[in-house]
């Protein structure tokens, strides 16, 4: 029989690692991976990776007159480190995230990422192997827009949890888009008290919707479903164009040899009865759009929360070694 990953693979479906750790990646070898300040902070934590955090330091502190902007250069570079293991390991990209407190200032934003392509170029990564995670608020599609654009720089936009957020960043041409399940089945769960199964379940639901509308439109922008719960979800987006799997769940893929049909069909998408919506250069028509959906706006706003927290987190770490 074969395991229920490489049956994963055979879909079409490319498997990326949602993770930082070195090992895992080398483990299931996915094409891509994806990491997130969150994932950082845990990685960073571990003491094989303290030799990254060195070269971090060591840069901080000769890029910045004062300890807070020596604490920003040294977060960015630690990014940067982690990306460039990874891509020792992975054969495609790899996703670095833009601070989330940029999230609703899209030049912020488009500086940030210009910074960290730089980063990466001056130790000899070329922009080509890198994809920038914005969040998809209105600012950060737009920052996107822009960046792919004039800059030719790839974009993942990251913390999608509706389809106004999606047609959006498709219309801005962003290289790739992060639409969470897990986070949408969380907020359901919660709400209802319901338990849903894998045909049900409301993230599940959210991302057909979003492949189905980009492939009957003919968007390019690829769909990554991202923040899983179960396996089951995986499952269910079986064809998706990309999947963001963290270890746990990459680990029961790789030890199951259950079948893995066919769920998502890019062909039979052109036949569905799907209104076509449009919000390019119309901030006010997606921001309402977006606001009639409570779901994806309280996950949202509570992402980047988090991401934000847990850059915060880091920067105290970094601090802290930047001041003994």
């Amino acid at each position: 029989m074969v395991a229920s990953l490489d049956q994963l693979k055979a879909t079409g479906t490319t498997v990326v690692c949602d993770s930082g750790d070195f090992a895992t990646i080398h483990k299931y070898k996915p094409q891509d991976a994806t990491t997130n300040p969150s994932l950082i902070l845990a990685a960073s934590k571990k003491p094989e990776y303290a030799k990254l955090i060195d070269t971090a330091i060591e840069y901080g502190k000769s890029h910045g007159s004062t300890i807070d902007e020596q604490v920003d250069a040294s977060l960015d570079r630690l990014l940067v480190e982690f990306g460039r293991e990874i891509l020792e390991i992975v054969p495609g990209r790899v996703s670095t995230e833009v601070d989330a407190r940029f999230s609703f200032d899209k030049q912020a934003s488009i500086d940030k990422a210009l910074h960290i392509i730089e980063l990466y170029k001056s130790i000899g990564i070329s922009k080509d192997r890198i994809l920038i995670k914005i969040a998809s608020t209105w600012e950060g599609i737009q920052a996107a827009r822009e960046l792919q654009a004039k800059h030719g720089i790839n974009c993942n936009l990251t913390l999608m949890f509706s389809l106004p957020q999606a047609i959006a960043a498709a219309e801005a041409g962003a290289f790739l888009i992060s639409p969470f399940v897990g986070r949408i089945l969380d907020w359901y769960k919660e709400k209802t008290g319901r338990t849903y199964s894998k045909t049900e379940d409301p993230g599940v639901e959210s991302v057909r919707k979003i492949f189905n509308y980009y492939k009957k439109y003919g968007y390019k922008t690829i769909v990554m479903g991202a923040s899983f719960r179960n396996t089951g979800e995986i499952f269910e987006l079986a064809g998706c164009d990309y999947l963001t799997i963290s270890p746990s769940l990459l680990e029961e893929l790789y030890n199951s040899e259950d079948p893995m049909p066919l769920k998502l069909d890019a062909a039979g998408a052109s036949a569905l009865d799907i209104k076509k919506e449009s919000y390019i250069d119309n901030e006010a028509e997606f921001r309402y759009a977006f606001n009639q959906d409570q779901m994806a706006t309280e996950k949202l706003s509570d992402g980047i929360r988090k991401f934000a927290a847990d850059a915060v987190t880091l920067k105290e770490i970094l601090k802290a070694k930047l001041s003994a």
